[in-house]
């Protein structure tokens, strides 16, 4: 069952969707009124509604709760992140991930055992599961879990590491995940997950130059514009 801070949030993202970005939506006390819930309660709501990107705060005379601003895009193959506010930061943690992303192939080549790839085909099917409902969402998270599988098996624990905290950075900031160009998004992850699927089958087979085919054929970062205000991709 959710928590009253959690009913709360629900209710005031209900506000949040039918209000146009920037508009006000009262004071801390309207709202929590509103949600007849204690101050301690609605504090812990507006934590919720803040790590989710839906409101900000501002201090002040004719300050109060706001929907918030649309958030910046970071282009992800042929899919867009929707971001709190750390554009840069994620366009950057996806690149350098994407370069990492070969050492760890070789290293699973090396040393992934049965049950490391028995993992592997596990996180793949929650992968499909996702494509099966059509949310785009949940597959990208189960994507990330998928390499951070992959990182697990490495022996290099700087890498390990180094790589963990890439996806920690990047699915934290994370709030959405819309289509971008012609493609519909349920094709497009519908590929990624073949692709992913065809990555498992090669460490399988110790198929060192399928495998490493396949996971350039998943870097993003090549088809990825500079992310500036001037090009940051829109919904």
């Amino acid at each position: 069952m959710s928590s009253r801070a959690e009913q709360a949030a629900d209710r005031i993202a209900v506000l949040v969707d039918d209000a146009e970005p920037g508009t006000r939506l009262g004071t801390k006390e309207e709202l929590r009124k509103r949600c007849a819930v204690s101050v301690g309660t609605f504090n812990e709501t507006l934590r919720l509604l803040q790590a989710r990107g839906l409101v900000t705060l501002r201090p002040g005379p004719g300050g109060g709760i706001f929907a918030a601003e649309q958030s910046p895009m970071v282009r992800l193959g042929n899919s867009v992140l929707a971001l709190d506010a750390k554009e840069t930061d994620v366009a950057d943690a996806v690149r350098i991930r994407d370069a990492l992303d070969p050492l760890l192939i070789e290293d699973a080549l090396w040393n992934a055992s049965p049950a490391d790839i028995a993992r592997l085909h596990r996180q793949v099917e929650v992968m499909g599961q996702a494509v099966d409902a059509a949310d785009a969402v949940a597959f990208v998270h189960a994507n990330w879990q998928f390499h951070a599988q992959i990182a697990a098996i490495s022996p290099n624990a700087l890498l390990r590491s180094l790589y963990k905290n890439l996806l920690d950075l990047i699915e934290s900031h994370t709030l959405d995940v819309r289509p971008a160009g012609e493609q519909p998004l349920g094709d497009y992850i519908a590929q990624r997950h073949a692709l992913h699927r065809d990555i498992v089958l090669a460490l399988e087979r110790r198929d060192r130059n399928e495998a490493l085919r396949l996971i350039r054929k998943h870097h993003t970062s090549p088809e990825r514009p500079p992310v500036t205000a001037a090009n940051a991709v829109g919904p």
